[in-house]
């Protein structure tokens, strides 16, 4: 018997979308969390995960109903002299933080091992620190179809289990361009995710750090949370801050800008150029300025099977902006 290979959306009991954090974190879906070297990610979200261990507020007053278990992977850090401190200093319920056991370094965020972990826990919170660093061998961080592929799986895990998936992002070296674009690796990985926070240090009071979104599609941007840690007078949440008194330092790039480095990573691969208008649209990229690129660019269309395709001319690399930034 053939399955029926479509459905009608009057058949799709509608529900809404649950919150561990209203409007910055969901559950079931995937939140990017990324900011430059330095800014106070991790300690961000370790104050976060302690938060949620004991059952208190966020930071704004969110509240928390009960205690819930967070699983904290780290690459980068040393389980018992750094993040196992960290955590005691955040005031964290080390009881219900776990962490999957990865002698070899192997664990990637397609393995099994993180949504058997879910499960046999029943974590409400998955955070992986660096997202870099759980990317599979075999894999490039730079192609589109692959981290597509990767981390739409783990937005699958996320939904059956209703568990919130926060990856932890650093920021290339470019100080120009807005900041949804300057995470490192393909652009996929900012579309898929469905908010995108962003960790900045105050212009005036280093010890000062923001938290504001940058990205949120199922809600409305939230608001700027603030926070303080130094060497020596520890961490401390400011809560809710006004706009008018936070200076992002950030330089945005105008769109077209945007439009072909976009296009450059789109079509390592070819393309249909109906694809990359849905994608750019997301984006907030008109047509226009899609042609306009591509005009510029001059990117060849052609038909394949009645269907219009894109493709670079001979002699454009989509690395070659990868390698200019890096210069």
């Amino acid at each position: 018997m053939i399955e029926q290979e479509y459905d009608y959306y009057s058949e799709v009991e509608e529900t809404e979308v649950e919150w561990l954090w209203y409007p910055y974190i969901p559950y079931g879906k995937i939140t990017l969390l990324q900011g430059d070297p330095g800014e106070g990610k991790s300690t961000f979200i370790i104050n976060i995960a302690a938060l949620l261990t004991k059952g208190e507020d966020m930071p704004d007053g969110y509240p928390v109903p009960v205690p819930q278990t967070v699983i904290y992977q780290c690459s980068e850090d040393n389980a018992s002299d750094t993040v196992k401190p960290r955590l005691i200093s955040a005031g964290a319920d080390c009881g219900r933080v776990v962490y999957i056991v990865d002698d070899d370094g192997s664990l990637a965020i397609d393995d099994e091992r993180i949504e058997n972990t879910i499960v046999k826990t029943g974590a409400r919170l998955l955070i992986l620190d660096p997202l870099q660093s759980f990317i599979p061998q075999d894999s490039d961080m730079h192609s589109a179809g692959k981290m597509r592929l990767l981390l739409g799986k783990l937005a699958k895990t996320a939904e059956r289990h209703k568990c919130a998936v926060v990856l932890v992002g650093h920021m290339n070296k470019s100080k120009s361009g807005k900041s949804l674009y300057r995470g490192l690796g393909s652009i996929d990985i900012t579309a898929i995710a469905r908010s995108v926070l962003m960790i900045a240090r105050d212009g005036d009071n280093p010890q000062i750090r923001y938290m504001y979104p940058i990205k949120s599609s199922l809600a409305a941007e939230g608001d700027v949370i603030g926070f303080r840690f130094g060497r020596n007078s520890g961490f401390q949440w400011l809560g809710v801050c006004d706009y008018e008194n936070v200076d992002f330092h950030e330089e945005y790039e105008n769109k077209e800008e945007t439009a072909g480095k976009v296009l450059l990573e789109l079509l390592a691969e070819d393309m249909e150029s109906r694809q990359i208008f849905t994608y750019m649209k997301s984006l907030g990229i008109s047509n226009r300025t899609v042609y306009r690129v591509k005009k510029e660019l001059g990117i060849i269309s052609y038909k394949k099977n009645k269907i219009w395709m894109w493709r670079l001319p001979d002699g454009i690399s989509p690395l070659e902006m990868e390698a200019e930034d890096g210069q």
